[in-house]
């Protein structure tokens, strides 16, 4: 017994030890970049203003909120408005509508600003180079409602651009593709592949611009063209950063955004463009059901929650822990 205790005290004095060593090196390393910690208040406020402290609200996904009694006066219902989302008979069709829309914009919108970013690394004209980053960021600050007002001016049955050339070259068919259902998901997907290609592209080039040169000298020596180059240099240089870039798209297969869904909505579409997040916006907002909307974007959370943990593990597994994010 009193070996045990004198092995319990040596362990004590241990952590204890561990512990002081730690703090200390904490206070040295605070002291030497001050500056730095200083500018780290502010964002950290930011964070714990707008992503923690409105954690307390999650509660009204599980009551009958009320505005007149509030919070903690609002009757507790548990998982019912969560099980009034399933007792919906549409549900399945919001989420596969959500489901389709967002894989579809992953599959196809995920490759393109990689293969952007090989294109212009691989150009030597650095005029071109720069003429080429300036153009792809622009679409980036179009906002929303532009966006699909732009959409609108081109694809109009009437006084669209595409209407227009139709006319030119004696074509009379005119299809109204903002209210074609087969057409609603790839307006949607390749217009947000265009808005967001080239600004996605800036993480992938910096990577690149990384990339050691003395890799590409072996390979021209070994004989390698430019392709082969950019298959066994460049790719597998940039090959973390896709990976974990792919793990957090992952974490919004549920949470397609529903302002430009909404904008683009119609009577004619609505089959396919009804997905969870306008739903829940007509429910949660127009309506003022805020704790249905609370509970199904909580379900979102979870689900998304899920699957970039599934997917890091996974990746994990596959890159031996070198592609992992956490």
């Amino acid at each position: 017994m009193a070996k045990l205790e004198r092995k319990m005290q040596q362990y004590s004095l241990v952590l204890t030890s561990n512990r002081k060593k730690g703090w200390d090196l904490f206070w040295t390393r605070f002291k030497k970049n001050w500056q730095l910690h200083v500018m780290m208040i502010l964002p950290v406020v930011w964070i714990i203003m707008f992503h923690y402290i409105p954690i307390y609200g999650i509660q009204i996904a599980f009551r009958e909120y009320s505005n007149y009694y509030g919070m903690w006066g609002s009757e507790y219902v548990g998982f019912l408005k969560l099980a009034k989302f399933f007792g919906n008979y549409k549900w399945s069709s919001y989420v596969v509508n959500t489901l389709s829309i967002s894989l579809y914009s992953l599959v196809a919108g995920f490759p393109t600003p990689i293969i952007l970013a090989l294109i212009i690394h691989v150009n030597d004209r650095k005029i071109l180079k720069k003429i080429t980053q300036n153009v792809s960021y622009i679409p980036h600050f179009i906002s929303t409602v532009v966006m699909v007002g732009i959409l609108i001016r081109i694809f109009d049955q009437y006084t669209g651009l595409l209407a227009s050339f139709n006319r030119l070259l004696g074509i009379t068919d005119r299809p109204n593709l903002m209210a074609n259902v087969d057409a609603f998901r790839h307006i949607y997907v390749w217009s947000g592949i265009w808005q967001g290609m080239g600004w996605s592209t800036i993480l992938y080039i910096a990577s690149l611009s990384a990339v050691s040169e003395e890799l590409h000298e072996a390979a021209r020596i070994d004989g390698a063209n430019r392709l082969k180059r950019v298959w066994h240099v460049d790719i597998p240089a940039i090959l973390p950063v896709i990976s974990i870039q792919l793990i957090l798209r992952f974490g919004h297969i549920m949470s397609v955004g529903y302002e430009k869904v909404y904008l683009m909505q119609n009577s004619v579409n609505l089959p396919v463009s009804e997905i969870i997040s306008t739903h829940v916006y007509k429910r949660g907002i127009q309506d003022g059901d805020l704790s249905y909307g609370a509970a199904v974007g909580l379900m979102n959370t979870f689900i998304n929650t899920t699957l970039v943990v599934l997917v890091n593990w996974i990746t994990t597994k596959l890159t031996d822990g070198e592609g992992g994010l956490f």
